[in-house]
């Protein structure tokens, strides 16, 4: 069986799906704040390497892991599960807009969730 990356068409895919999610995280004005001054090209880049290793693609990603990386939102401005939740909806929603499957959906539905605790210093 092929990888998600593959199945979600490879880097072009994912790629622009992680543009569309960050301008849909960007005009959410309950998350954007915790975008402020974050240089977004770097993130998107960052985001695209570790969905691509994520979903089974080559392994390019070399940034923090999800507790470090996420360690002063959860601190110092109360990023929490309602906030995680928000982001999810954009995902889902990003991709059912790039007519992605419900089943793969679901497929990096699973793989976001299993970052929660990371993500959230839990």
């Amino acid at each position: 069986m092929s990888s998600l990356f593959e199945r979600l068409g490879g880097e072009g895919a994912v790629n622009a799906a992680v543009d569309m999610f960050y301008k849909r995280v960007e005009n959410d004005p309950y998350i954007a704040p915790f975008f402020e001054g974050v240089d977004m090209t770097k993130q998107a880049a960052k985001q695209k390497a570790f969905l691509t290793m994520a979903f089974g693609g080559p392994n390019f990603y070399s940034g923090q892991d999800m507790r470090e990386g996420h360690r002063r939102l959860v601190q110092q401005m109360g990023l929490n599960d309602s906030h995680f939740e928000h982001v999810m909806t954009h995902l889902r929603s990003t991709l059912a807009e790039l007519n992605v499957p419900a089943e793969m959906i679901a497929e990096v539905g699973a793989i976001a969730e299993s970052t929660r605790a990371d993500v959230l210093n839990k």
